[in-house]
């Protein structure tokens, strides 16, 4: 460097700062402060730098952060059950999964609906085989009954083709 050209500045800035900070905290303990948070007779403490080890503070990867999420919540059954209905033909079987699809659970119920009453009642038969194939999936206990919804049928209730008495007695399917 000449004596013509302008010495640059230091910018305490990326490493530097980060030396600096690290050389004044250490061998220092964590100050403690005083917040208004509390019922007036006892205030908590805060530490304002944390330690070499990690804690709740520190920046989390997003599966574990969603997993706790997810536990302090309560929604693990919830959340295995709808994996279950997103793998449900691979589960109850290529045949079955393209004529029975799962609506709904809650409570340990399982509601599926069928394209037709003869797979209504074919799924009554295979009730308790899909309980317990459903059971080794999810944790015995979780799913405990299946409630079986026929096909939606259409209203003959109101509408031009209104049908007066018990209306039409089609299956549909």
């Amino acid at each position: 460097m000449t004596d013509d050209e302008p010495e640059a500045e230091h910018q305490d800035d990326g490493i530097d700062l980060a030396r600096s900070i690290a050389r004044g905290l250490a061998g220092k303990t964590p100050k403690k402060r005083r917040t208004g948070i509390g019922d007036g007779k006892r205030r908590r403490t805060h530490t304002t730098a944390t330690g070499a080890h990690p804690d709740d503070r520190d920046p989390q990867a997003l599966d574990q952060s969603m997993g706790r999420f997810v536990t302090d919540q309560g929604w693990e059954t919830e959340l295995r059950v709808h994996g279950v209905f997103a793998r449900w033909e691979g589960i109850v079987g290529h045949e079955v999964g393209q004529h029975v699809t799962p609506q709904s659970y809650a409570d340990g119920r399982l509601t599926v609906r069928t394209d037709s009453t003869a797979w209504a009642t074919q799924m009554k038969l295979l009730a308790a085989t899909v309980v317990r194939r459903l059971n080794e999936e999810l944790g015995e206990g979780t799913v405990q009954v299946i409630d079986i919804v026929g096909p939606n049928t259409p209203s003959w209730n109101r509408g031009r083709f209104r049908v007066k008495g018990r209306g039409p007695r089609d299956t549909y399917g």
